[in-house]
C-alpha cells in the first residue's frame, strides 16, 4: 500500500490518500477525508487502464463541493422528513441542509470528517471513526468501521461494523459516482442499467421524500427489470421523473440481511461491466441528475448526467414509515452490512 499527501482541510488537518491494488493491477485510491473512495481504476477492452469513478485532486475538492462524490455517509444515508425523528418515545431534531429535510446526515456528516486507518494490506484498509452523540444530534455514541477491499476477482468490497452505547440510527453507504467509460468521458445515459427490483418508493414532490407506498415499477419508466440504456426513459411524461429531474428513486431488494445482486450496468465502449450485490434493503439510483459545472480530477469536465450511483441503504425517511424496514438499531448492538461491486469485461 502506498500512502500519499492529499491536501489540508479548512481545519488544519492533513489528509492522505491510500493507493491499494490487487494482483491484476485493479488499483483503488481512498482518502481518510470522508473514508473516500476517490478512483478507481480498471482497464477496458483494449487494456487501458479507466478511472470508472468521479472525484478531486485533493482534500480541497471535496470540501468546497456538495455532490459526495465517493464519500461514506452517514449515520443515516438519503433523506430524513422535516429533519426530526423520534425514539423511545422522544423527538429529536437534527439539522436541515436541504429545504427543511435532512439529507446524508447533514453538515457533520461522516463524509466530512478524517478517519483514523486501524489496519491495512496492499489491496484493504480499514477506517475508524468515533461518532459522539453530539455530531450529528443523533442519539448515542456510536463507533464504526468501513474496510475497502479490491479482491483479485476485481470486486471492490465495502464492509460497515458499528454499535452505540443508545438506541440509534445506522444507515451508511457509499456515495461512489460511476461512469464505465471513465470518470472524464461525458453522459452514461447511453450506458446500459440492470435494477433487480419490482418495486419503489414513490415521492411526494421535488423533495424526493417517500409517499410511504411500495409501488410496482411495472407499465412505468422506472421499470429496469430489463436491461437497457439509463436515458432510455428518463425525459419520460412520468411525474416522479418531473419530481426529480430523472432518476433519484430507492428500490425495494427484499428483507435487510439478505445478499442477493441489486444491479448490472454496461458500457458498449469500454467493454467494462459492472454487478453490485448487498445485504441492504434498498438501493437509491441517482442518474447524477445535478452534478452540474464542475471540474473533477485532472482538469476532466463533470456534468449533469456524466455518472451514475447504485447506494445501498434502507429506504429513505425509513425511521419516520412505520411500514419501511427500521434502521434504528439497539444499543449495544451490531450493525453490519456489506456492499460489493464486481468489474468485468463483457
Amino acid at each position: 500500500m502506498e500512502k500519499v499527501n492529499f491536501g489540508v482541510t479548512k481545519r488544519g488537518e492533513e489528509a492522505s490518500l491510500y493507493v491499494l491494488e490487487n494482483k491484476n493491477n485493479t488499483t483503488i485510491k481512498v482518502t481518510d477525508y470522508g473514508a473516500t473512495l476517490v478512483s478507481l481504476l480498471f482497464a477496458d477492452k483494449a487494456g487501458v487502464q479507466k478511472d470508472l469513478v468521479l472525484g478531486y485532486d485533493n482534500v480541497t475538492g471535496y470540501e468546497e463541493h456538495t455532490s459526495y462524490f465517493g464519500a461514506i455517509i452517514g449515520r443515516n444515508g438519503n433523506r430524513i422528513k422535516d429533519s426530526r425523528f423520534t425514539i423511545n418515545g422522544k423527538e429529536y431534531r437534527i439539522d436541515e441542509n436541504e429545504n427543511h429535510n435532512n439529507l446524508h446526515s447533514g453538515k457533520n456528516g461522516f463524509n466530512t470528517v478524517i478517519w483514523e486507518v486501524r489496519e491495512h494490506t496492499d489491496n484493504s484498509i480499514t477506517f475508524y471513526h468515533y461518532s459522539s452523540e453530539t455530531e450529528q444530534k443523533f442519539p448515542g455514541n456510536m463507533e464504526i468501521t468501513v474496510t475497502y477491499t479490491i479482491a483479485d476477482d476485481n470486486t471492490l468490497h465495502i464492509v460497515y461494523n458499528g454499535k452505540a452505547d443508545a438506541d440509534t440510527i445506522m444507515n451508511c453507504t457509499n456515495h461512489s459516482y460511476f461512469n464505465l467509460n471513465g470518470h472524464e468521458s461525458g453522459s452514461i445515459e447511453g450506458q446500459v442499467l440492470q435494477i433487480f427490483a419490482d418495486a419503489y418508493t414513490p415521492v411526494v414532490d421535488s423533495s424526493a421524500i417517500p409517499t410511504g407506498e411500495i409501488a410496482s415499477v411495472e407499465g412505468t419508466p422506472m421499470d429496469f427489470r430489463t436491461e437497457k440504456q439509463i436515458g432510455q426513459d428518463i425525459r419520460a411524461d412520468f411525474e416522479q421523473l418531473h419530481f426529480t429531474g430523472g432518476y433519484d428513486h430507492n428500490y425495494v431488494l427484499g428483507r435487510p440481511g439478505e445478499k442477493k445482486i441489486m444491479a448490472n450496468a454496461y458500457c458498449r465502449e469500454s467493454g467494462i461491466a459492472l454487478e453490485a450485490e448487498t445485504d441492504c434493503c434498498g438501493v437509491q439510483f441517482y442518474a447524477g441528475n445535478f452534478i452540474g459545472e464542475q471540474t473533477g480530477k485532472g482538469g476532466a469536465a463533470y456534468h449533469d448526467r456524466s455518472a451514475f450511483c447504485l447506494e445501498s441503504q434502507f429506504y429513505p425517511n425509513a425511521v419516520n414509515e412505520p411500514d419501511f424496514p427500521s434502521p434504528v438499531v439497539k444499543a449495544g448492538h451490531t450493525y453490519h452490512t456489506e456492499t460489493s461491486y464486481r468489474f468485468y469485461l463483457r
